[in-house]
C-alpha cells in the first residue's frame, strides 16, 4: 500500500537531503528495493493464465489414458501414453522445434473456428505403422519421408485419434475434428501465423516398451477464445464426470466393447509319440490328463483367467464359466 507524505514530512526529508544526513542515492537504493518489477516480452505476450493451462493437463492427462487403452487394444501391444508438459509459445517457435520430416495434421475443431495441428513424430509413428504392417513395432535404421500408403495409413488411425480426443473434451466443450490436410515439412507451410500464441500439450509415447517417442497438440489462441471461459476454476469438467448419472460406465461399455480378444478352451493334454501321432485314423480315441467332472481352462489372450464347463447351446459346442482364476493359481 503506498503511503502519501505531508508537506511537513517532505520538507524534513528535503532538509535531510540539504545537510547530508541522507544520501539522494541511498534513497533511490531504498525506493528500488520497495518497488518489485517483473519482465514482460510484449513480442510474446501470455494469452492463456496458469489456471487454464492446468485445466487443459487435465484435461488431456484424461486423452492421455483414453489414448493408451485404445492403442493397447487396436493394435494389441503395450502403448503408453502420458503428458510431459503443457506451455505457451508462439507458432513459429513451435515449429522451429519439431524434427524435420515429422508428420503434421492440420484439423479444425468444429463449431470453434480456426485450425488447430497435431504433430507426430517418427519416433512415435514408425513404431505404429510398423505394428499396422504386421511387424513388431520397431523403429527403422534411418528416418525417412513417408510414402503413400503409410500416409494414407497415417490419415485413417488419425481419425481414431480425434474420436477419442473428442470423447476427452466432450465434458468440457462439445467438439468435432475433421482433418484438413497432413504436411510432412512443416516450415514450408504458413499454416497458422508466426506470432500468434499457441498452447502446445506435449506428450510422451512408449511404443512396445523400447520405442520412445513424442506427440504435440498446438491449440491457437484464437481458436480456444470462445470455450476459455469453461477453462476457469467456475467450471470443472470433473465435477460431471463424478456424477452418478451412468454416463461413464455407458462409455467405458462401449469402447470395451469394441475391443477384439482371443479365447482359448483347452479340454485336456496329452503326449503320444510322433509314430502314433502320423497313425490316427478318424474314430481313434485319445485319453486326456482331465476328468469329466473337472472344469477347463479358459484363456484369455494366452492367459488364464477363468474355470468353465463344457456343454451345449442350441446347435453349437459351448462353454460355461464356472470361476475365476486366482493370481499365481
Amino acid at each position: 500500500m503506498k503511503e502519501i507524505l505531508s508537506q511537513a514530512e517532505i520538507d524534513h526529508l528535503l532538509s535531510a537531503v540539504s545537510t547530508g544526513q541522507v544520501m539522494a542515492e541511498e534513497l533511490l537504493e531504498r525506493e528500488h528495493q520497495e518497488k518489485s518489477y517483473k519482465p514482460y516480452d510484449f513480442r510474446r505476450p501470455n494469452k492463456f493464465s496458469k489456471e487454464q493451462l492446468r485445466t487443459l493437463q487435465t484435461l488431456h492427462d484424461n486423452y492421455a489414458r483414453i489414448l493408451s487403452g485404445f492403442l493397447s487394444g487396436y493394435l494389441r501391444a503395450n502403448i503408453v501414453v502420458r503428458v510431459a508438459s503443457v506451455d505457451q509459445f508462439t507458432f513459429d517457435d513451435f515449429v522451429r522445434s519439431i524434427p524435420i520430416p515429422t508428420v503434421l495434421t492440420v484439423f479444425t475443431l468444429e463449431p470453434l473456428k480456426g485450425m488447430a495441428v497435431m504433430e507426430t513424430n517418427p519416433q512415435f509413428i514408425f513404431p505404429i505403422i510398423d505394428l499396422m504392417f504386421g511387424g513388431p513395432g520397431e523403429m527403422p535404421r534411418k528416418v525417412r519421408d513417408m510414402t503413400d500408403i503409410e500416409l494414407s495409413v497415417i490419415r485413417k488411425l488419425t481419425k481414431k485419434l480425434f474420436e477419442n480426443l473428442q470423447l476427452a473434451w466432450q465434458d468440457v466443450y462439445s467438439i468435432e475434428p475433421h482433418i484438413e490436410a497432413i504436411e510432412t515439412q512443416p516450415r514450408l507451410h504458413q499454416i497458422i501465423s508466426p506470432n500468434e500464441i499457441v498452447a502446445v500439450i506435449t506428450f510422451t509415447t512408449v511404443v512396445g516398451g523400447t520405442a520412445r517417442g513424442l506427440m504435440n497438440i498446438c491449440l491457437p489462441h484464437i481458436v480456444l477464445d470462445p470455450m476459455l471461459i469453461h477453462l476457469s476454476s467456475h467450471y470443472r469438467f470433473v465435477h460431471s464426470a463424478l456424477q452418478a448419472d451412468g454416463t461413464e460406465e455407458k462409455h467405458l461399455s462401449h469402447w470395451l466393447r469394441r475391443v477384439n480378444v482371443d479365447l482359448s478352451l483347452v479340454a485336456g493334454e496329452n503326449e503320444i509319440s510322433v509314430r502314433d501321432f502320423l497313425n490316427l485314423q478318424v474314430g481313434d480315441v485319445i485319453p486326456l490328463s482331465r476328468r469329466t467332472n473337472q472344469d477347463l481352462d479358459l484363456y484369455v489372450e494366452e492367459q488364464l483367467k477363468f474355470k468353465a464347463q463344457a456343454g451345449v447351446l442350441g446347435r453349437y459346442i459351448g462353454a460355461q464359466i464356472t470361476s475365476l482364476v486366482e493370481v499365481g493359481e
